[in-house]
């Protein structure tokens, strides 16, 4: 199989359903050979069935957080590629192409760029303030600094990577860090990254917060480019 997106999801009956229908729908019109992967975190609003009714190959991954949400889906993905992206309607599932074209041009990573600086586009009301002018802005400037990652926006949840580039980069962070160690392990294994600049919408949730928490995940966020410049050093 050529590709696999893997979807993670916790509580998001509002959206997770147009999420899969969107990634299906790419696939089919570009007879492209994928499958999608909810990889469910323990929902208890009946994501897991609508996941399934949209047509989503559901898996369930006990473990809670983010990081260990997506490990769950992709160690059960059949595809030589993986893309990511979360379920609360934020990305554009057409946009599925373009990271494929980019992985097999031969780059092992391609990141999903929000920010203007790298050509992307943050519509009214998607992004909270702290996360854009000081959070994301700061820690990408940190990934080029310190380890030479050709990114904009390292916070992005939605990107592309070879099956391969992942068993090779051993991950291991289960919480919202984990798409910065990615991005940061790749750059030290040398691989080839590319950006692609999209658009971020604002979530289409009705009742429920974001998962992220502003301070807690910065701060872990910023452990993770401690403890790996050290290690580098």
């Amino acid at each position: 199989m050529k590709l696999s997106v893997v979807i993670p999801c916790l509580n998001e009956s509002d959206t997770i359903a147009k999420c899969v229908q969107s990634a299906l729908s790419t696939i089919a019109e570009r007879e492209i050979e994928g499958e999608v992967i909810v990889a469910d975190n323990g929902s208890t609003d009946g994501s897991p069935a609508l996941a399934l009714a949209a047509g989503g190959r559901v898996v369930a991954v006990p473990h809670k957080g983010y990081g260990s949400a997506l490990m769950g889906g992709i160690d059960v993905a059949r595809g030589h590629y993986i893309i990511i992206g979360d379920a609360d309607d934020s990305y554009d599932f057409g946009d599925i192409p373009v990271f494929l074209e980019k992985l097999q041009a031969g780059n092992d990573l391609v990141q999903g760029c929000r920010m203007p600086s790298g050509g992307g586009k943050i519509l009214p009301g998607a992004m909270p303030f702290l996360h854009r002018w000081l959070g994301n802005p700061v820690f990408s400037l940190m990934a080029r600094w310190w380890f030479h990652a050709p990114v904009h926006d390292v916070n992005c949840g939605m990107r592309g990577f070879s099956k391969d580039l992942y068993r090779r980069l051993d991950l291991r962070c289960t919480g919202m860090e984990f798409a910065t160690e990615m991005v940061i392990k790749a750059s030290l294994h040398g691989a080839k990254i590319a950006e692609v600049p999209i658009a971020l919408r604002p979530d289409g949730r009705k009742d429920r917060a974001p998962h992220l928490k502003t301070f807690r995940d910065g701060w872990d966020t910023l452990r993770v480019f401690v403890f790996l410049k050290k290690k580098q050093v």
